[in-house]
């Protein structure tokens, strides 16, 4: 404390970017500079993680300059775009068909408005125009000719809304999806219009389903969003992305989601998602404050872009499409040419598709990972400020400059990395530009403050901490990134998946404040054990974790040193149970999988953030392995490749399985104890219980039999005893082919 009232002006002089940044994260005095270098980070990260892979689901059928040219200028008389649906559905078989144009006029291209005004008038007297013109009207009218093509197929027309002033209109719009009355008096931001560019009543009869293609640019002109639901009149009505995509999954019904467990929820103004609920099941995809989604850009854009494949319309119209081309895929109707002025600013391209948009969301949609700008990003960003702040105001004054400068690097990293990590692990967009500058500036005002006003003190401070810090302890402090490049390899691993058998009940029954609580404690504890068997933690998926032993520091011991881990971890599952049992809480469950075999091991990622991980076959095992400890009631399966590595261990081998994905049978084991530790009554039982395996491949069902009620005798609650008769008992009913193998195959994954 002394210290710090010694430079009580040096940390006032760091606290005033904080102050600047406060003011503007909260609105009172708003910086547009830290709002483009927001965008600007967004957009960069954005670009830095694309998948920049093909999206085989979803396909655009482009009217482009190529479709002008051969059919003519747009808009096309209808009976063209007739021609185009029947050739869809019928030849090549699509599953959905969603318009990113509107049909908001009559088609009075083919004359037969004209051809009515003559009969009803100068050619009124003419015998049999009348009836002429009523047989030939079926093929003159187009709008019915579009209307016939669009009934009764699965397709979702496009509409707009607009802000006109007078607030003109035409068309008919489909229904709203929601009404005011579902958020309970709440006056949420959602976009609103006061006109609308709609179809034809016509249209709209035999195709009721319909979203709008809206796109909310930025202040600075670019795409980053689309509106999910907008207001009109008070009603919501749904996007074309969102009603294709409820179209693909049976049409939910659309309610509003606000924050769980808010007591003050009745007051929230904004949507925490939009909820679509069917027979008992939900999914929320989550939006901002504007009920606007974040477009999760797969890549540059464009016919040549790669995320979509593209399709002329002429090539569609003249049979120049593969009919497997587009068979079970979903369609969107748009354009790229230029003239139809359909293209974009977005953070991956100045001129990039608007349809596009839409389908780069659709296909979130169905992979259900959405980028999101919570409400709660004003809160992250306050928080974030102030700890960051402090932390520079009262260190920085009490540090030497190499000290001072990794502190601010170390602050900085800690900012960066929490920001990527919650972008990448959980798709969250938060703000960054209004901490790091704030950072910047603090670091720079306190340094010079030093250099101008306490130069002399601080050189006498930085020499009494060179005197008695070691030097490698400051580069620890400022580690370089590229040290921690690391290219992939192949070697023998052993991996891990452990997951918590039951999670589904548990959260059916428990709060989520209780389930996040015991989750915690579980893996801490599993956690702890694994590093005190020196495995590396992989990741954390929900209610499993995944480990592996043998990188990056070689153990030749791996296999024997991931074996005792999980049977540690089975044992302190017990001890967890056990606390449970005196609780009051739950029991829970683990299925553990080992696998040991060749497999890629890597630093991936960034240098902001980075993922050493473990890919291959040898994984993929692993992972079916963990799946397989229910179907024999046991925690532990694991492989012959790790059992052979553990001679000191005491085995139980379990059976011969194919599992999904292989085709050669693998032997699969669970461990009981350290050979040294097994009892006689225990080796007895192993022993017939070889004996049994040995009758059951051979198809001897009676001596299965005979030996499985020994084995029942000496242990009734083993679970593997038990499904072991069933399976005796279904194949005495259905006896296996002459070509079994003896092993069970297993489908699923």
């Amino acid at each position: 404390m002394q210290a710090l009232s010694q430079h009580g002006a040096r940390i006032a002089v760091t606290v005033l970017p904080l102050i600047f940044a406060l003011l503007h994260a909260v609105g009172a005095l708003p910086m547009g500079v830290l709002q483009r270098l927001d965008n600007i980070i967004f957009d960069a990260r954005l670009r830095a993680t694309m998948p920049q892979t093909l999206d085989e689901r979803v396909v655009i059928i482009d009217i482009d300059e190529q479709s002008l040219a051969e059919v003519g200028r747009w808009p096309w008389s209808r009976n063209h775009l007739a021609r185009l649906v029947d050739t869809l559905f019928d030849e090549h078989g699509i599953a959905l068909l969603g318009f990113d144009t509107v049909f908001a006029e009559p088609d009075n291209s083919s004359g037969l408005r004209q051809l009515d005004a003559l009969a009803q008038g100068d050619l009124a007297d003419v015998s049999g125009l009348v009836e002429h013109i009523e047989r030939l009207r079926p093929q003159l009218d187009h709008d019915a000719l579009l209307a016939r093509s669009l009934k009764d197929r699965p397709v979702v027309l496009g509409y707009y809304f607009t802000s006109d002033r007078n607030g003109r209109t035409s068309g008919v719009l489909p229904e709203p999806v929601m009404e005011a009355e579902a958020l309970q008096g709440r006056n949420i931001r959602a976009t609103r219009w006061d006109g609308y560019g709609a179809n034809l009543a016509s249209l709209m009869a035999v195709a009721p389903q319909a979203g709008f293609f809206n796109a909310v640019s930025a202040s600075d002109g670019v795409v980053r969003a689309l509106p999910l639901l907008a207001e009109y009149e008070g009603r919501y009505y749904e996007s074309l992305a969102l009603a294709m995509f409820r179209r693909l999954v049976g049409l939910p019904k659309v309610e509003p989601g606000f924050p769980a467990g808010d007591p003050l929820q009745r007051h929230h103004q904004a949507l925490e998602s939009v909820r679509l609920t069917q027979a008992g099941t939900e999914l929320a995809i989550p939006v901002d404050d504007r009920v606007l989604a974040l477009v999760p850009y797969r890549g540059r854009g464009g016919p040549q872009g790669g995320s979509f494949r593209y399709h002329s319309a002429a090539d569609v119209l003249a049979n120049r499409v593969p009919r497997d081309a587009l068979k079970g895929k979903i369609a969107l109707l748009g354009t790229t040419a230029p003239g139809l002025l359909d293209l974009r600013a977005t953070p991956v391209g100045e001129t990039y598709p608007g349809v596009e948009t839409h389908a780069n969301l659709i296909a979130s949609l169905l992979d259900g990972d959405m980028l999101v700008r919570p409400d709660y990003a004003l809160g992250y960003e306050v928080v974030v400020l102030i700890v960051a702040g402090l932390v520079l105001a009262l260190c920085l004054p009490l540090l030497s400059a190499a000290r001072a400068v990794a502190l601010s690097l170390g602050v900085v990293a800690a900012i960066v990395a929490l920001n990527f990590w919650l972008y990448l692990g959980h798709g969250l967009v938060l703000p960054l530009a209004s901490s790091l500058v704030m950072a910047a500036l603090a670091f720079a005002l306190n340094m010079s403050y030093g250099y101008l006003v306490e130069s002399r003190s601080k050189r006498e401070l930085a020499q009494l901490f060179g005197t008695y810090v070691p030097p490698e302890l400051v580069d620890e402090m400022v580690k370089d990134p590229d040290r921690y490049t690391m290219a992939a390899d192949a070697r023998e691993l052993t991996v891990m998946f452990c997951d918590m058998r039951g999670f589904t009940r548990l959260s059916e029954t428990m709060a989520p404040t209780e389930l996040q609580a015991l989750l915690n404690t579980v893996f801490s504890r599993l956690t702890h054990v694994i590093r005190r068997h020196r495995g590396t933690i992989d990741k954390y998926m929900g209610d499993c974790v995944m480990a592996f032993w043998g990188a990056p520091v070689h153990a030749p011991d791996h296999a024997a040193l991931a074996v005792h881990a999980a049977l540690d971890m089975a044992a302190e599952v017990d001890a967890i149970n056990r606390g449970h049992a005196q609780q009051g809480l739950p029991a829970i469950s683990v299925g553990i999988g080992l696998n040991t075999g060749d497999m890629c091991v890597g630093d991936m990622g960034s240098d902001v953030r980075r993922s050493y991980t473990v890919i291959g076959d040898a994984v993929n095992l692993a992972s079916r392995l963990e799946g397989l400890t229910a179907q024999y009631g046991v925690p532990i399966v694991a492989s012959e490749a790790t059992r052979a590595q553990c001679p000191t261990i005491l085995w139980q081998e379990l059976d011969r399985v194919r599992v999904k994905g292989k085709a050669q049978a693998v032997t699969i084991h669970t461990p009981l104890c350290p050979a040294s530790d097994a009892s006689p009554e225990l080796r007895s039982e192993l022993g017939l219980w070889n004996q049994t395996l040995h009758a059951w491949r051979a198809q001897r069902w009676d001596d299965c039999d005979v030996l499985l009620l020994n084995l029942t005798r000496q242990n009734a609650e083993k679970v593997l005893y038990q499904r072991m008769a069933q399976r005796v008992a279904f194949m005495r009913r259905s006896p296996p082919e002459s070509t079994w193998d003896g092993a069970t195959n297993f489908d699923t994954k």
